[in-house]
Parts: structure tokens; sequence; C-alpha cells
């Protein structure tokens, strides 16, 4: 049986800003953006070419005997890019504050690019303080 991630929650306190924040200045599709139980609304997004969605909502409770979410305590999800200098350069300029670039090595965290698959990141937070890692693949998902 196969088991696949292919939706995750994102916590955030204003719909609206988070559904800007992610389609119009990170890129990400809206997928839908849907009213549910009569005053509330779910969102759906997808970074490009991922397979897995992110969303986000108001109005609804959590799953019976599943805890509440707090806006802004989604950290460390990971984001992969092929080209991670042209996705931060995107990012930062469509506003959004990004951290330099770093690399992982045998002496752990360094600031600026690495040339070697899988070891450059950055990092950036929506609105609400939800923490994104950002990492350079050696080729696009469909390739690998």
């Amino acid at each position: 049986m196969e088991w696949t991630v292919e939706l995750i929650v994102v916590p955030v306190t204003d719909v609206d800003r988070a559904k800007d924040f992610y389609v119009d200045r990170c890129g990400f599709t809206l997928d839908h953006d849907t009213p549910v139980g009569g005053q509330g609304r779910a969102v759906q997004i997808t970074p490009p070419g991922s397979r897995c969605s992110l969303a986000f909502g108001s109005g609804f409770p959590p799953l019976p005997g599943q805890p509440e979410m707090t806006p802004g305590s989604l950290h460390g999800l990971q984001l992969c890019v092929p080209d991670i200098r042209a996705a931060r350069s995107g990012l930062a300029a469509r506003g959004v504050e990004v951290t330099p670039l770093h690399h992982l090595g045998p002496e752990g965290w360094a600031e600026g690019y690495r040339d070697e698959p899988w070891s450059s990141f950055f990092a950036f937070t929506d609105p609400d303080g939800n923490g994104w890692y950002v990492q350079e693949a050696p080729a696009p998902l469909a390739e690998r």
C-alpha cells in the first residue's frame, strides 16, 4: 500500500492574507477557494511542480481527537528547487523576506552557495511565522 503526502495544513490567522502571500508573492497555484459549513472557508494551493498541496482556512475545527494548530507553529517544511539562486531571487523580487543562501558541509552550516546537489538552502516565513526551508535539488522532480 502506498502512503503519499498529498496535503499539508498550514495554520494561519487571516485566510486572505495567507492566500495573497502564497499565490501572489510565492507564485503557488490556487487550486480552490471554497466555502464550507456555512461560514467557513477552505483554500488549497500547490507549489509549482509539486505533488503535495497546502491547505488553510477558517470556520472548521480539527478532526475529533486532534489538537488545534496554532498559526505560526509550522516549521521545518522543505521545498526543493533545481535552481536555488533563481528561486531565492524570484521570491525576493516579489517582496518575500528570504535568508541568505547557506550550505551544509563537513563543518556544519556556512553562508553562501555550494555547487553540490542537496547542500544549498535558504529560508522564509509566511505572515504568521510558519517557516519554510528551500533546498536545491539536482534536477526537477520529474527527472529524479
